[in-house]
């Protein structure tokens, strides 16, 4: 009987690379490059010669590009057309039902997204539902077949005694009757075992020859180097890889030693451009210095073998050991006033993973994937806060919890324990079976006449519109000019708290030094009042301050200030370039050399 693939097979084989440049950073931290760092590092992405593939969008990607204040359409335009020119393919992560946010999308919106998506330069959509439910992936495979795209369909791996080899190969096969050309093995936790892949890899590889599988492997508890190759070696054809400094931890395997292992296996992969590689990486580390590594958890770069217990990504850890912190002080508090000894972080993190460990099961063993993981973490963390106060579990379960408990967000493929049916028969909920896309109405219509009455353009390929419909609240605040005002606020915060956790404690003067160490102070030349427009004359306008980020020219004025004399004093904005702090409001009364803001100088 055959197994695997012969020696002469695998030396025939050749093994093509994708860079997951997107969830590189994902699964690091909270933002994404902007739009001129996209278009810095495409070039040398392409100068390294060994991808065939990069992830550049989809996910957060346009969710959290809003929430910086950024537009994500620009962004993802930039970022694809220099791989577009160059043959190499482009994709993005697309969460079925629910497209490109946390919560289902309806219909018209979804079919406008691959529309515009092709539009901006993508060629393929990873099409994945957290409950592999083919009713949430089906209608996205044709939409983007419609719009010109590839669909790859997703299996969501995890490891159950209901996620067998069987299940799964079922699931392609649907996909694939439906017309994905191309199956992706997603292992968003890392906790796929190497032999399980490689015969699942097999089944399929052997039913549908001509479909290309791509392996997506995350690096948390350490198997996924052991996995690719098993992969590898029954018939996968790409592999998703990272480069340094963004890979391993909870990310993904380097390119470096991916090809590494295929070539001494025998496998066709191709060279590293090692010195592109270098300024990749150097670019790369760069971005991170600059602004995004101030929201990047530094515990997404440790690996951990506690997730193959749990199942849980290790992408999550960062904002999972957050709410743990808050429910450690609550649970400590009550442990307290009852004279039980205080739980430490460790404690609590074994609790939680066991109880992660007790709950999946008796919530049908959902694959623990956005927004699924999210929803039974909560259920566990919840659980344990109520069990310390004696009320016992699923006590604080909200909507969206039992929207996936009910089937409303898919069939769960496992059964739902005895004891949260009858809870929800209490509560008068009911389980369906209903499709799910058929229960969120057409919204486009709505959304039109909003842009309509804002006089919002809709963009070219009604991009704008899209995104008003995938985001609305979060494109609301980019238009206002709210997103980047409370951005920039969140950065300097965060990087006032980093400097604090670092050294010795700092004075207000000495923070706002080393935090602007790019920038040079505004001081104010006299004492007086503070007013941000002049009439000429002895007008003088009281209006708002101007937004941090603001761009000022080097012969611009920065704000005038109107002397006890009855003077006023020009305030010029140094040499010009961008606002990074501003230390007083409109109207203030100032003495003379109090340091009114922080203008950050251009780059020579």
């Amino acid at each position: 009987m055959k197994t695997g693939i012969t020696t002469s097979e695998v030396m025939k084989k050749k093994i093509q690379f994708s860079l997951l440049y997107r969830d590189m950073w994902q699964s690091s931290g909270k933002f994404q490059p902007r739009k001129d760092q996209l278009e810095r590092i495409a070039p040398v992405i392409i100068e390294m010669g060994c991808f065939s593939r990069v992830e550049t969008n989809g996910g957060a990607f346009e969710q959290v590009n809003l929430l910086a204040g950024e537009n994500p359409n620009d962004a993802v335009r930039a970022f694809c057309k220099p791989f577009n020119e160059v043959g190499i393919k482009t994709h993005m992560l697309d969460r079925g039902l629910n497209a490109l946010r946390m919560y289902p999308v309806p219909d018209d919106v979804r079919r406008l997204m691959y529309k515009v998506k092709h539009a901006q330069g993508v060629d393929i959509p990873r099409i994945f539902c957290g409950l592999n439910d083919e009713r949430n992936i089906i209608p996205s495979i044709h939409w983007a077949k419609e719009a010109g795209m590839t669909p790859q369909a997703t299996l969501c791996i995890t490891s159950s005694p209901v996620h067998t080899v069987e299940y799964y190969a079922e699931k392609a096969d649907m996909f694939i009757e439906a017309g994905a050309p191309e199956i992706c093995l997603k292992d968003m936790a890392g906790i796929g075992r190497p032999a399980f892949l490689g015969r699942l890899t097999k089944a399929i590889k052997e039913k549908h020859p001509d479909v290309i599988i791509e392996y997506h492997g995350h690096t948390g508890p350490g198997l996924s180097m052991a996995s690719i190759l098993e992969v590898c070696k029954n018939g996968a054809d790409i592999i998703d890889t990272a480069i340094e400094p963004l890979s391993w931890g909870k990310v993904h395997p380097d390119i470096i030693s991916v090809r590494a292992m295929l070539d001494d296996a025998g496998f066709d992969v191709p060279e590293i451009n090692m010195n592109a590689y270098m300024k990749a990486r150097t670019l790369t580390q760069e971005f991170i210095d600059d602004w995004l590594g101030y929201f990047i958890n530094p515990a997404n770069k440790h690996t951990s073998s506690l997730l193959l217990g749990c199942g849980l990504p290790g992408g999550m850890m960062g904002s999972m050991m957050a709410d743990l912190g808050g429910i450690q002080g609550v649970i400590n508090n009550l442990r307290k006033k009852k004279g039980v000894a205080e739980l430490t972080t460790d404690d609590m993190l074994v609790a939680l993973f066991n109880e992660v460990e007790y709950v999946w099961p008796k919530v049908g063993f959902p694959p623990l994937v956005t927004p699924f993981s999210q929803y039974v973490k909560n259920i566990a963390l919840f659980n344990l806060l109520t069990i310390e106060q004696g009320k016992g579990r699923y006590v604080m379960m909200d909507d969206s919890v039992w929207g996936m408990i009910l089937g409303k967000s898919g069939k769960i493929p496992g059964t739902i324990a005895p004891e949260l049916v009858e809870l929800a028969k209490e509560k008068g909920f009911e389980f369906v079976d209903t499709d799910p896309h058929t229960l969120y109405p057409d919204k486009l219509d709505e959304f039109r006449a909003e842009m309509d009455k804002n006089g919002w353009d809709y963009g070219k390929d009604d991009e704008e519109l899209f995104e008003l419909a995938m985001h609305p609240e979060q494109y609301r605040n980019y238009k206002s000019g709210q997103a980047k005002k409370n951005f920039l606020d969140d950065l300097d915060k965060a990087k006032a708290a980093k400097l604090q956790a670092n050294g010795p404690k700092l004075t207000p003067e000495e923070l706002a030094a080393f935090k602007h160490a790019k920038a040079d102070p505004l001081t104010a030349p006299v004492a007086g009042q503070v007013f941000f427009e002049f009439q000429g004359g002895s007008d003088a306008t009281p209006t708002i301050e101007p937004a941090i980020g603001r761009e000022y020219t080097d012969d611009e004025i920065f704000c005038y200030i109107n002397t006890p004399w009855g003077e006023f004093a020009e305030v010029p904005a140094c040499l010009g370039g961008r606002l990074a702090e501003l230390n007083v409001r409109c109207g203030s009364k100032v003495q003379r050399g109090t340091i009114l803001g922080w203008i950050e100088r251009k780059e020579k």
